[in-house]
């Protein structure tokens, strides 16, 4: 079984419900899933920036994603409607708890000049965003062969209804948030 949702059988479900006060275990905050997105603007010119990023996210996720075409033609950034202008994986599961462990606890570190994640990026409805300026932090990318730099984003989809349960699930899973100063730096 997965290391994550173990721990959320063991550490974090029982925390939410003794935090919270849940007294049915279907109430319970969960994972519901996590959306890893790239914008390959630079596909407009070159078609080959998208078939590496695509190479680089199927070997990030562990799954083919799928890709996002423009909506609108954008004459400033000189993009069509209906370019191939992103990619986007929707991570359920094993997967996703997988994934969750590897950004964690071998991603995250890799950072340059780390100093937590921003708390500030719940929506008000218990999901998290947040952004990586280059795939290079994940272990499978060899940075030898990487063509370009590509930043991404992922979401945590969570069941979660308010912000301050998501948080407490996320910081039970081992997601390092920066300390706020009402709790002192």
């Amino acid at each position: 079984m997965v290391r994550l949702k173990d721990l959320y059988k063991s550490k974090v479900a029982p925390g939410l419900k003794e935090e919270f006060g849940y007294t049915n275990p279907m109430a319970i905050p969960r994972m519901e899933k996590v959306v890893i997105s790239m914008g390959v603007g630079k596909a407009v010119q070159d078609k080959k920036y998208l078939e590496s990023a695509k190479k680089e996210l199927t070997m990030i996720a562990g799954q083919m994603p799928a890709v996002c075409k423009a909506k609108k033609s954008v004459s400033n950034f000189k993009v069509r409607e209906g370019q191939e202008t992103g990619l986007k994986v929707n991570l359920r599961g094993v997967r996703m708890y997988e994934f969750m462990d590897r950004l964690i606890n071998l991603a995250i570190p890799q950072v340059r000049d780390f100093r937590g994640l921003n708390s500030n990026s719940f929506d008000g409805r218990g999901n998290y965003s947040m952004g990586l300026s280059e795939q290079s932090v994940f272990p499978e990318i060899n940075t030898a062969k990487m063509e370009s730099r590509q930043g991404m984003n992922i979401t945590f989809v969570t069941t979660a209804r308010t912000d301050a349960e998501a948080r407490k699930m996320l910081e039970l899973f081992g997601m390092p948030f920066k300390k706020s100063e009402s709790q002192g730096v």
